[in-house]
């Protein structure tokens, strides 16, 4: 028997929830008598429930997010149906707002909004002394950061050896951007510092060597960057042959010099920073609250670029209010210029409590009353080409994200590339109907059919381009459009154990 259950469903197997852990970790005296139960969105809603109930729990916390929610939402409703005296306790942001309009929230028995650290943790306190608090909806209590146990530990060596590691050096966020939920925030919060990096340290001794930072903004404080950023240093400067691949989230208009100094300093397959550009229009910035400075950013991101062996991951967001399709290619353009490793184009999502709503009516949004709430239509991009631009999104993952076809992209897009991809976007979609399934076999012959039948850019070149993709990133099928015997042996100098593939076919683009 385990009476305290904590469980969410992960997007995929590698994604270790974080918020599990410090769930678990600020338990006090009912930690021992907890457990971690992780799920995987797709996995047969029974068969979860079975595997929670043999158990034979008391409480079980769930974390519901975006991604979850409808599959978290079938799983509550089986759970009450078939043990209807375990207590059910929700938490995460997809809960934390407009509770009473979620037919989870009413099927759960609580529903802890915010910050669940330490409010999880007297809950289930109450709920095994016996006592049901009156209220459904517990307001989390924000916790002082030093007072908030550490959750580190409770990564299993499974999940140091095969998952992603999550970390924070601090939560929050001081920036008001109304497509996210941190614009609630008041500031960025950080936690000690030396207790942080001790815990850097045991889960590196324990054999870490991927790590993710959730901090919004980790280079905020350029004094906690730079001792950060020299952990990971000492670590490669002492093991040069045991890598480690470190993930930050970046503020685009601000690298002053002494973190420039630092970054400099990582070699290939070590380093990923997440930049959110989001738009590069003045007027939608302003509309939706984000401060940046687009001229320091696009410097900062050339120079990064240029000098750097980060791997550069820029996000765009397409839907906002006000920005058009024209505004919307002109930022595409210029941010395609300065040669990011990855464009993760976005389409914008109304967030649950985001402030972003209240352009509802002016600018005529229209959001998909269900998850994940992606904007259908605008005033300024109506439905059909809101669809246009969502399959561009899916196409633009597989072909140019995905790192394999980096010859071919540069005659794809040519001189210029929202307008050239949008074309192929729209002709792959017309021939196959699909936007999932698609083969690399398949995409390489249906590239080289558009780029030679359709563009009708010179045959040789693309064929040529396109059999060194493919080769170099592992294909061996003859190709319809091959001659000659087939080469086997192209390859690309492979980067550390410690890079992620799709990181990985990145570094020599």
């Amino acid at each position: 028997m385990t009476p305290i259950l904590l469980s969410t469903l992960n997007a995929r197997y590698a994604h270790a929830s974080l918020g599990l852990r410090y769930l678990r970790a600020n338990l006090g005296e009912w930690r021992e008598s907890s457990a971690i139960r992780e799920f995987v969105i797709g996995q047969k809603t029974e068969e979860i429930v079975e595997k929670l109930l043999a158990d034979n729990p008391r409480v079980i916390g769930i974390g519901v997010y975006i991604w979850n929610v409808e599959e978290s939402t079938r799983l509550v409703a089986q759970l009450k149906a078939v043990a209807p005296d375990v207590i059910v306790v929700l938490g995460g942001p997809e809960v934390s707002y407009e509770v009473d309009e979620q037919r989870i929230c009413m099927l759960a028995d609580y529903i802890v909004t915010g910050w669940g650290d330490v409010s999880f943790a007297n809950l289930v306190r109450q709920l095994m002394a016996g006592e049901r608090p009156q209220g459904k909806v517990i307001v989390g209590v924000q916790a002082p950061l030093p007072a908030i146990v550490s959750p580190y530990a409770e990564y299993t060596e499974e999940d140091v050896r095969q998952r992603h590691l999550y970390v924070e050096a601090s939560r929050g966020c001081p920036f008001k951007c109304e497509f996210c939920l941190s614009a609630l925030d008041k500031t960025a919060w950080p936690f000690p510092l030396d207790a942080f990096l001790a815990d850097l340290e045991a889960l590196h001794a324990r054999g870490a060597r991927q790590f993710k930072f959730v901090d919004r903004t980790f280079n905020l404080k350029i004094d906690t960057s730079l001792a950060i950023l020299d952990f990971f240093l000492d670590k490669l400067a002492r093991a040069p042959d045991d890598p480690v691949f470190v993930h930050f989230e970046l503020i685009p208009d601000h690298l002053p010099e002494r973190l420039k100094e630092k970054v400099v300093q990582f070699p290939d397959g070590t380093l990923q920073f997440e930049i959110g550009i989001q738009s590069f229009d003045p007027v939608v910035q302003a509309r939706v609250s984000r401060k940046q400075k687009n001229d320091v950013a696009a410097q900062n991101l050339e120079w990064l670029r240029r000098e750097t062996r980060a791997h550069l991951h820029v996000d765009l967001i397409a839907g906002l209010p006000g920005e058009d399709m024209a505004g919307f290619a002109a930022g595409f353009d210029r941010l395609v210029r300065l040669a990011p490793h990855e464009i993760q184009f976005g389409i914008l999502k109304r967030l649950r409590g985001a402030p972003i709503a209240r352009h509802t009516v002016d600018h005529g949004l229209r959001f998909n009353p269900d998850p994940p709430y992606n904007i259908l239509a605008t005033h300024a991009i109506d439905f059909a080409t809101m669809q246009r631009l969502s399959r561009f999104s899916r196409y633009w993952d597989i072909v140019a994200n995905s790192g394999r076809y980096p010859r071919t992209l540069v005659a794809l897009l040519g001189d210029d590339p929202f307008a050239h991809f949008l074309a192929f976007s729209d002709w792959l979609y017309a021939t196959t109907g699909q936007t999932h399934a698609l083969a690399q076999e398949r995409l390489v012959h249906l590239l080289h059919e558009f780029l030679c039948a359709i563009r009708r850019l010179d045959e040789t070149d693309i064929t040529e381009a396109l059999l060194a993709d493919y080769r170099a990133t592992g294909g061996r099928s003859r190709l319809r459009f091959e001659t000659g015997p087939v080469e086997r042996s192209m390859s690309r100098k492979h980067a550390p154990d410690a890079t992620p593939a799709r990181q990985r076919r990145h570094l020599h683009s």
